[in-house]
């Protein structure tokens, strides 16, 4: 965090009171050279750190270095872009805030444990402003999500065998006492009718049982370049 001559003198006047081997990695060459020179006029050998390694760049790339002190720590629009994803992502998981998901970049829709959240953190990191809604028994979406405009909503499959293994496991985990979230004959239900909804209203889907988050978050990504280009025609 050296960016003036001050801050740099204060350095060295601690390096006289114990002097020893100094490594930096200061940027601006002009601070740079007065280091080294006060080092070497004290018998405190200086070592610039990233020198080196700007050195090989140069001679195997054939391209000069453009040192900028501080460029880690610019922000820029993109930044910003992913913090305001990331929140409305946030306020807008597991079916919240519903009557706001017109404004939505993507639309997570599948029944409990098909990774709707994880996805949708992982796609707000990439900027992406994502809501995800579960599909619940006997319980129906909401009227407006079927006449949104502005979001791709997509959505997420997995096998029932799958789903049982990962529901028992959260079962065990949280006591869970409805024998219905787990039985086999249910739960192949609940994926049969989100495959027709799903159909019914030819919403792309992505089949997770075998995806990671990444995997699946990639291919949504995919989807909605092709879906944002049609909005922008």
């Amino acid at each position: 965090m050296i960016r003036s001559e001050a801050q740099l003198e204060r350095v060295i006047s601690e390096i006289k009171a114990a002097p020893g081997m100094v490594l930096y990695t200061l940027i601006d060459t002009r601070l740079a050279q007065r280091l080294e020179a006060a080092c070497q006029a004290m018998g405190a050998p200086p070592l610039s750190v990233l020198q080196p390694i700007f050195n090989l760049f140069q001679a195997h790339l054939g391209a000069a270095a453009n040192p900028r002190p501080g460029a880690q720590h610019i922000l820029n629009a993109n930044y910003f872009n992913r913090i305001e994803a990331l929140n409305y992502t946030m306020a807008h998981d597991d079916g919240q805030l519903w009557e706001d998901y017109e404004d939505a970049d993507v639309l997570l829709v599948g029944v409990s444990r098909t990774s709707k959240t994880p996805t949708s953190i992982y796609l707000a990191n990439r900027g992406i402003k994502t809501a995800n809604i579960p599909l619940l028994p006997e319980i129906p979406l909401p009227r407006s999500v079927f006449s949104l405009k502005k979001p791709l909503i997509v959505g997420l499959l997995t096998s029932p065998e799958r789903l049982v293994l990962v529901r028992q496991n959260r079962a065990e985990i949280h006591a869970m006492s409805d024998s219905s979230y787990v039985d086999p004959v249910a739960v192949a239900e609940e994926i049969a009718k989100s495959r027709k909804l799903f159909a019914h209203y030819n919403w792309p889907v992505i089949d997770v049982t075998r995806r990671s988050i990444e995997e699946t978050a990639a291919a949504i990504i995919d989807l909605y370049k092709v879906h944002r280009g049609k909005l922008e025609r």
